[in-house]
Formats: structure tokens, sequence, C-alpha cells
């Protein structure tokens, strides 16, 4: 366990020392809330769908919790090349809980910046119920959870910051777009409708707004199964991989 916190510490501590990249993150998450947010309201409130904020602000949640986790895969790649990650793996402990640590730092890192997301949108006129807060958290800590794995995981795979880069704008952008956080899924083409049941990212904006606002597409009941079982999923392979990692 002491493995475990360390290297879960080391995480938090090298996220609050990069100021200028907590800052910088908030930028897209302000810009979906304002640009969207505001620039498409009238248009969704004259079709009948309501206050577009209290739409869009759990999908932009969402966002923030994916960008950080996913990204934190480029840790593995940094400590690769400047050696730290040689001397932990040479550390007389299992390299399964060498991974877990760094997941959960990278997720817990993730959890905080949708927590303060989510003060932001509060703060632009979002409104939601304090009933269902807890299940809210336990979306975004399975969504960080599931995102992180994928991270590390491509992290182990790929020898470089660039081909990481490259991939990860491949996979991002239609994981979030296709998942229903800008748009309801209700009325899409037939196509898009079954590319959005396959988006693992769709049950988490979907589990998130319901907790949010009460509006779901899928059910809770379905996000959390589904959440849960790819999470595990992820983690498991996510764990293999590591443990295969070549230095």
């Amino acid at each position: 366990m002491n493995i475990i916190y360390i290297l879960w510490l080391r995480q938090l501590k090298r996220s609050a020392r990069a100021r200028a990249r907590i800052i910088a993150s908030f930028g897209q998450p302000l810009l979906f809330l304002l640009a969207f947010g505001f620039g498409f309201g009238s248009m969704f409130q004259r079709a009948g769908q309501g206050n577009y904020i209290q739409f869009l602000a759990p999908g932009v949640i969402i966002m923030s919790v994916l960008f950080t986790s996913i990204f934190s895969g480029i840790e593995v790649i940094w400590d690769r090349q400047f050696g730290f990650l040689k001397e932990t793996l040479v550390a007389p402990a299992p390299r399964i809980l060498i991974m877990i640590g760094r997941t959960l730092g990278g997720a817990t890192v993730s959890v905080l910046q949708g927590i303060a997301v989510f003060v932001i949108c509060l703060a632009v006129g979002f409104r939601a119920p304090l009933g269902l807060l807890p299940l809210a958290f336990g979306f975004m800590v399975l969504t960080a959870l599931l995102f992180t794995g994928v991270g590390t995981a491509l992290g182990c795979l790929l020898p470089d910051f660039q081909g990481f880069q490259l991939v990860m704008n491949f996979l991002v952008m239609p994981i979030f777009f296709l998942s229903g956080a800008l748009f309801p899924l209700t009325n899409v083409p037939r196509t898009m409708a079954v590319l959005a049941g396959l988006d693992p990212l769709s049950y988490s904006v979907d589990g998130l707004r319901y907790a949010l606002i009460g509006v779901t597409h899928f059910g809770a009941a379905l996000d959390l199964a589904v959440l849960s079982l790819v999470t595990a999923l992820v983690l498991t392979l996510g764990g293999y991989v590591f443990s295969k990692i070549q230095i």
C-alpha cells in the first residue's frame, strides 16, 4: 500500500506544481460553456429543448475529466525517457502496484479538475440538485479511472510524445463528439446512434446528466453497469500492458 500511496501522491504533487497547465486546462471548458452555451442557447430553447447551459454543463464536466485523464499517459513516456520509470520498475515491487498507484493519481487529478469545472458551471448559471451529487461524483470517478487506464496503456505502447499526441487526437475527439455531450441523442441518424451506443463516454455523459439535471437517454442503471464493466476491462488490459513494458 505504501507503493500505491507514494506514486499517487507523486502524481498529485506533479500536477499541483504545474500551475500553468492547471490554468490552461480551464480554457477549453470555458470556451465551450461561453461560446456554445450562450451562442446556441437561444436556438436550443426555440427548438423546445429548454436551457442549453443546463444540458451542456454535464458534457463539459465530463470533457474536462476525459482530457485530463487520458493525457496523463504522456507522463509514462516522460518517465521512460528521463529514466524515472526504469528506476521504479527495478524496485522490489510488483508492477501492478506501480500501475495502480499511477492510475489512481491520474484519476484523482482528473476528478479534481472535473469538480473545479463544476464550480465554474455554477458560476455561469448552471443549477443542480444536491441529492444526487454523490452519484455524479461516482460517474466522474469511473470516467477518470477508465480513461486514465486508456492513457496509461497507450503511453506504454507508444515510444514518443508526437505519436501519443497524434493517436490521442485521433481517438479523443471522435469519442467526445459522438458521446452526446453537445447535443441530444434522441433524434440523431441511425448510424450515429449506433456509434454513440458503442462509445463508453456516452454512458459517462448520460449518467452525469441524469445525476445533475434528471435527464437520461440510456438509463442510469445501464450507464453505471456499462461504465463499471468497461472500466474493469480497461484497467485489466492496462495492467497487462504495463507489466510487459520495455525500457
